[in-house]
């Protein structure tokens, strides 16, 4: 039986994971980082995720401290404008559209847009550039033992961790969390999101638009031209088995769909790549910490993909965490560390797990009655501009 010491375990190596175990290694810690599924690294392959992430701006700079930003730079879309469109008239036509510049608070985007599974090549790569990380794929989080002084970690392939800290970034259903003994609570919608690539004639212009029907948002996200041609990432929220329906239809008739929702904004859609559909929930765990563990990212919130929120709330977490580290690296891990760690994330993450989940349940809205108070209410927000501006420093977790 291996044994092996370190400063801390991370168990997860998708995105969120692999960004926490570059932090903390570029800070410093010696970390070892484990998943059981290797990641998938190109677009090709069985179980590529084609998902994106727009990180906005405070994301960026924690993943530039981590040695990371300068490999996804020249690689990202920058989303300079957030367009709410409201089609939620008797026909699939824009009703009101309504742009939240990002030059009204800042003279950066919003934030930048990039596919995961590039992420991921990107992040493994700056992860094999750290000597004092270890990232072992292929090999999983098993059971814990904890002690005031520290962690005894035992992996998938009989290997024992000693470290001061477990961080669990190991997702919604967290091995972590639950050796830990904390409970979450889970909001299911019924919905399911198809996530795909689509080209179209009409530039995007770094605009990122979410179009408001019924069923959830169709939302279009900037990415990089595709051989000359203005290309979008797209998040489809549909009840779950219109979004199955949907994923399966034959790729013409998929066109048509997506362009008639998408309610011509750019015109007529085409499909690039694969389609893909994944369940919405909502969940906050009950804690965020317990006696040397830290829970991160979806092992800690899950929340609907609406305003980007998701990875940007994730690594607002290990901003938290890594900050109370590098404070007393003497303390990495102790009670007085998660203490505070729990105090100044816990709360902000309930509040706005709540939030996101207000805003889902308001664009499922079906009644024609209730989505016309949906597009009232969206003019009478923007109408106000201290209320506008407000809103979107919130949604950057600059308020």
């Amino acid at each position: 039986m291996e044994r092996i010491s370190c400063d801390i375990l991370v168990a997860g190596g998708g995105v969120a994971g692999l960004s926490c175990a570059a932090a903390f290694a570029t800070a410093g810690f010696s970390v070892v980082c484990v998943d059981p599924a290797p990641p998938v690294t190109d677009n090709q392959s069985v179980g590529s995720d084609h998902r994106t992430t727009a990180f906005f701006q405070g994301s960026r700079n924690f993943l530039a401290d981590a040695g990371i930003w300068e490999r996804l730079d020249p690689q990202a879309a920058p989303l300079q404008v957030m367009r709410i469109v409201d089609a939620g008239g008797e026909l699939p036509e824009p009703r009101v559209i309504k742009d939240f510049n990002a030059a009204d608070i800042s003279e950066l985007p919003f934030g930048w847009n990039l596919p995961n599974w590039l992420l991921r090549r990107e992040m493994v790569a700056r992860l094999e550039a750290l000597p004092n990380c270890d990232f072992r794929a292929g090999t999983g989080f098993k059971s814990m033992v904890t002690r005031e002084t520290e962690a005894l970690v035992s992996l998938t392939d009989g290997t024992q961790v000693r470290c001061k800290l477990v961080i669990g970034a190991d997702g919604r259903n967290s091995a972590v969390r639950q050796a830990a003994g904390i409970g979450a609570k889970t909001t299911r919608y019924g919905q399911k999101a198809v996530v795909f690539a689509v080209t179209h004639p009409e530039p995007h212009n770094n605009v990122s638009t979410e179009v408001h029907r019924s069923g959830g948002p169709f939302t279009l996200v900037p990415l990089p031209d595709l051989d000359g041609k203005p290309r979008s990432a797209v998040v489809w929220m549909e009840s779950g088995s219109e979004a199955l329906r949907l994923r399966d239809l034959p790729e013409d008739e998929f066109n048509a769909a997506a362009t008639e929702r998408s309610a011509g904004i750019y015109g007529p859609l085409t499909l690039v790549g694969q389609r893909q559909a994944w369940p919405i929930i909502a969940q906050v765990a009950n804690r965020m910490s317990a006696q040397r563990v830290a829970l991160v990212a979806e092992a800690a919130h899950v929340v609907p993909p609406i305003g980007a929120q998701g990875l940007n709330m994730s690594l607002g977490d290990m901003i938290t965490l890594l900050a109370l580290a590098k404070a007393r690296p003497e303390g990495l891990g102790d009670a007085k560390m998660l203490d505070a760690y729990e105090r100044r994330r816990h709360p902000e993450v309930q509040l706005r797990v709540r939030g996101v989940d207000a805003l889902n349940r308001a664009s499922i809205a079906g009644g024609q009655g209730l989505r016309d108070m949906r597009a009232k209410g969206i003019e009478a927000l923007y109408a106000v501009t201290p209320v506008r501006k407000a809103l979107m420093e919130l949604g950057l977790g600059a308020r």
